[in-house]
């Protein structure tokens, strides 16, 4: 078996993709790529996804694509006296460099922030053309004069209020997803937190999706995050698709501007409806510490131990592309927190967990 492994990291300078077999990679901002050969064919029949891998076709023999994004994380000290991202994370930091490539001569694009570093590495074009070129928010502008504020984190197809697309392209379109040259393959795409691929509030991107006054539209916004915010897989067509698993709730995944079309794809969204197809029907998840959670824990609560579980999970699944968001080390995620700076206790023990 072989797969794709994939680190990269958003808003700063690090490492990237890669190639199949045992070769280096090539590389991409903050990101890195290995690739491991097993012998141990036994794994279509635990994942239980045997269907799904007869159908899904990679080229070079590729089985699996994970690929995991870390929120701004360096590879290079900001102090010099005190150990880089990576550097406090030896696990990581040996992987990339005994399993794969890891590189230091590619930058973030400009302006360099989470939601246009993630997107560029997701789409490989410059988020001028995504509608990205400000980052993480920007204004647009109402007849009466007025410029609203904006995030530049929605899902993939919205529609900003003044009629044009979130992730609006050169052509005026929505900018083409990067899901779909997999779900057209026959692959089955978990999305865990990346950046415009899930649903990123529980407001407008939840009514656009399951429709106004759905069931799922009438939950409560505290209740509407936890269900349906942050995780999604999008499923290619056909019976084996995770999308026609026993139980499952699928809803239409359109991508109205698509080249070449996109039609009759659906997709599984939030945890709600994505945990029970990857977690034997419960919603009630372990992470990697051995932690539990029945719901999304926010995009500030995506520590490896959780990305991790998800990732696995839908790997286990056989759902055989992933990608998966892991949040900023740098941030102290208590509720006020500030940023942390180089050697920080709290930046110190928080990167010992990561790792």
């Amino acid at each position: 078996m072989r797969g794709i492994a994939c680190f990269a990291a958003a808003a700063s300078l690090t490492v990237s993709l890669g190639q199949p077999a045992s070769a280096a990679e090539r590389e991409d901002p903050a990101s890195t790529a290995a690739h491991r050969e097993s012998s141990d064919d036994g794994e279509r029949e635990r994942s239980g996804g045997g269907d799904r891998k007869k159908r899904c076709k990679l080229d070079n023999g590729i089985e699996h694509i994970v690929f995991i994004q870390f929120d701004n994380t360096h590879l290079s000290r900001d102090n010099p006296n005190v150990p880089s991202d990576l550097e406090q994370m030896p696990t990581l930091y040996n992987f990339m460099k005994n399993k794969g490539t890891l590189g230091s001569n590619s930058h973030t694009v400009l302006i360099s922030h989470t939601a246009a570093g993630i997107i560029s590495t997701l789409t490989g074009v410059y988020p001028d053309r995504t509608g990205t070129g400000v980052s993480n928010s920007f204004n647009y502008y109402k007849p009466d004069g007025t410029a609203p504020f904006i995030s530049a984190f929605g899902y993939w197809t919205n529609i900003i209020p003044d009629g044009a697309p979130l992730m609006v392209n050169e052509s005026g379109k929505i900018a083409p997803a990067p899901w779909v040259p997999f779900t057209r393959a026959g692959c089955d795409v978990g999305n865990v937190s990346v950046a415009n691929t899930v649903l990123e509030n529980n407001s407008t991107d939840v009514t656009n999706v399951f429709g106004k006054g759905s069931p799922e539209d009438m939950e409560s916004s505290t209740q509407r995050t936890l269900d349906f915010v942050g995780i999604a897989i999008h499923c290619a067509k056909g019976s084996s698709s995770i999308c026609a698993a026993p139980g499952a709730n699928p809803k239409a995944d359109p991508l109205p501007d698509e080249p070449g079309g996109y039609v009759g794809f659906q997709a599984l969204y939030g945890h709600k409806y994505v945990a029970p197809v990857i977690n034997g029907g419960s919603t009630t998840m372990t992470d990697l510490l051995g932690g539990t959670f029945s719901g999304f824990p926010g995009f500030d609560g995506m520590f490896p131990k959780v990305t991790g579980a998800y990732v696995a999970k839908m790997l286990e699944a056989g759902v055989q592309v992933v990608f998966g968001y892991i949040s900023d080390a740098h941030d102290n995620h208590a509720p006020g927190g500030y940023a942390y700076g180089p050697g920080a206790a709290g930046y110190v023990a928080q990167l010992k967990e990561y790792e």
